[in-house]
């Protein structure tokens, strides 16, 4: 069953409405909003790398808020411990059993800050969830429920005392992307409104959980053509023996292609998948996925470069494609 064209109008309002409402505390940011909005009506994780001070946190919550849902803020310090994320079993001495705490990973919008700052064994805690949408503690799995999604921040800057995500999880996440600095009038705005301190607590709820699951239903049905499809696998293969590439596409990624260009799609009012949707997708879904080898990355070959020659010399389809 594919989207109706009622139901892409639809979807299209209110993805702008909920556009809208985070914008109030990210100024002039409504691509990478809507980048994060597809991620997580995609029913995926987003990662968000970026300066000090660029508003990642500030993105990350404005998120949540506009959610009526659960979220919670977890900051990642290397005496972090995996129980610390994903909750404890603890002795009740007057019950006589043992009961389950649950960690912060048990709401619906997880922040967390300054991921690349746990160890590695606090890190791989979320390898389960982040796949699975289930966390296991003591031999019991427990689900998360949905709708689900893991924010995840860092900084590329200070590498002092962080450790690098693995080739594995950074796979996991379905986006990585960027805020970026202010333009001149956003900036201006935020300096006559200094007042306010804490522009996402300005962004309230305005759409349900119930809603966001009824979203990423409809944009799983928008309608992909077998040449699309055939583009990306194309895409794929050539990532995977571009000279410069150690690492290519894998078939996460793949789905991870296409899932989002659905929900681009809708978002846009459309009911189907054009090859537009598929190159502006581009970046924030290969970037993190693509390792290059120790020459390219020695002769200063950057992943953005990669990806530009891939498209470069990747046809798009030529016959119709909706």
């Amino acid at each position: 069953m594919t989207i109706t064209h009622d139901q892409a109008a639809w979807f299209h309002d209110t993805f702008e409405k909920m556009v809208d409402n985070i914008e109030q505390a990210v100024l002039g940011k409504r691509h990478v909003i809507r980048l994060a909005l597809t991620c997580l009506l995609s029913e995926g994780h987003l990662l968000l790398e970026d300066n000090p001070g660029t508003g990642k946190t500030m993105l990350a919550r404005a998120l949540a808020n506009t959610v009526q849902g659960s979220h919670a803020r977890i900051q990642f310090t290397p005496d972090l411990l995996p129980a610390d994320v994903t909750g404890v079993t603890v002795y009740d001495q007057n019950k006589g059993v043992f009961e389950f705490h649950p960690g912060p990973i048990f709401n619906s919008i997880v922040l967390a800050d300054e991921i690349n700052r746990a160890s590695p064994k606090t890190q791989s805690a979320l390898l389960e969830v982040m796949e699975e949408g289930r966390v296991t503690v003591d031999g019991v799995t427990r689900e998360v429920g949905r709708p689900f999604m893991v924010i995840a921040t860092q900084n590329p800057i200070e590498q002092a005392g962080t450790y690098r995500l693995p080739e594995a999880q950074l796979d996991r996440f379905l986006m990585k992307t960027s805020v970026g600095y202010p333009d001149h009038e956003s900036t201006m705005e935020l300096l006559l409104n200094s007042s306010i301190r804490d522009r996402a607590s300005l962004v309230g709820p305005i759409i349900t959980a119930g809603t966001i699951a009824q979203m990423s239903g409809l944009a799983d049905e928008a309608h992909v053509s077998p040449p699309l499809v055939d583009y990306v696998s194309r895409l794929a293969a050539a990532s995977r023996s571009h000279q410069h590439v150690k690492l290519g596409l894998s078939a996460r990624g793949c789905l991870a292609f296409v899932r989002t260009a659905k929900t681009w799609a809708a978002a846009a009012g459309r009911d189907h998948v054009l090859p537009d949707d598929i190159r502006e997708l581009a970046h924030p879904v290969l970037a993190h996925r693509l390792l290059l080898t120790p020459d390219a990355q020695f002769s200063g070959v950057s992943v953005d470069r990669v990806v530009a020659e891939l498209f470069e010399t990747v046809a798009p389809p030529t016959e119709r494609v909706a």
